[in-house]
């Protein structure tokens, strides 16, 4: 008798498993929108601003000033490609040091102004490579995750697609934290989790649901604040709507943040960041 083709995910029965590995590919998908897509739909008047002024520029990372609405924004989003020629120049979106130096450059520089910060994160981690070590990829990241507590202006992120590790944690510190519904966030992805814990990266969706990545996961855990919906199918089948999805949350957001002072903005960022992983309280 031949053999009967194998369920896709999308066709088997639902189960936190294949609903969770659902979602990475989802989160993956060739035609999601990336920062640049969601900036300029949400944001008018986007000006990028390049360079770190001590190495370089790094195109995984895209950041400068923008408006929403009528109100001045700094925007700072992990870019990933599209074709093969863009994913090269993006570094498939996996930033360098000079990436989150460029980054902290720009936030800082909103800070000094009081401008807000809006971040996107949508990266399968911080670049691993040889060179990105020897520029202090680490000290970078730490650095990044040191002055994002302290900055004194609002500081809202927003996980688009994939957060990957320290990678999207660099640019993840704010008083509000989002995920759109589709997207994923976790410490580690569920291929190289499954070649740790079972020596079979083919076991990635049973990771995938043990890492507890998803957006539902995260919020019940007390990781991010909320969840904004994405059009039925996901993001790509409808990216305008899924911008002014995206838009309004932030307003909401801004909206919220806005009565805070420098100093209440800081506490209110360490006291959410401290609660993290604490069941004692």
């Amino acid at each position: 008798m031949p053999e009967e083709p194998e369920q896709s995910v999308e066709s088997s029965p639902p189960t936190a498993s294949n609903d969770a590995w659902r979602r990475v590919q989802l989160a993956r998908h060739a035609k999601r929108p990336h920062s640049l897509d969601y900036i300029n739909r949400v944001f008018t008047g986007f000006h990028e601003i390049h360079g770190d002024r001590g190495f370089g520029d790094d195109p995984a990372i895209v950041a400068g000033f923008a408006f929403l609405d009528d109100n001045p924004i700094m925007v700072v989003g992990e870019q990933k490609g599209r074709d093969t020629k863009q994913k090269l120049y993006r570094n498939f979106g996996m930033p360098k040091p000079e990436g989150y130096r460029k980054a902290l450059r720009l936030m800082q520089l909103a800070s000094k102004f009081g401008r807000p910060v809006v971040t996107f994160l949508d990266t399968p981690g911080a670049y691993p490579g040889i060179d990105a070590d020897e520029r202090g990829q680490a000290e970078a990241i730490a650095r990044n995750l040191r002055e994002m507590a302290r900055l004194a202006c609002p500081v809202i992120c927003v996980c688009i697609g994939e957060g990957g590790s320290g990678g999207a944690l660099a640019l993840g510190v704010g008083n509000c934290v989002l995920m759109l519904e589709n997207a994923v966030y976790s410490v580690i992805s569920p291929e190289s989790c499954a070649a740790i814990i079972w020596r079979d990266s083919a076991k990635a969706e049973l990771a995938a649901a043990a890492l507890k990545l998803t957006a539902e996961d995260l919020q019940s855990l007390g990781l991010i604040d909320d969840i904004i919906p994405e059009p039925p199918g996901g993001a790509h089948e409808n990216p305008d709507l899924a911008a002014d999805l995206l838009a309004t949350r932030l307003r909401r957001a801004l909206r919220e943040l806005s009565p805070l002072n420098s100093a209440e903005l800081v506490q209110q960022r360490y006291t959410k960041f401290r609660r993290m992983g604490n069941f004692f309280l």
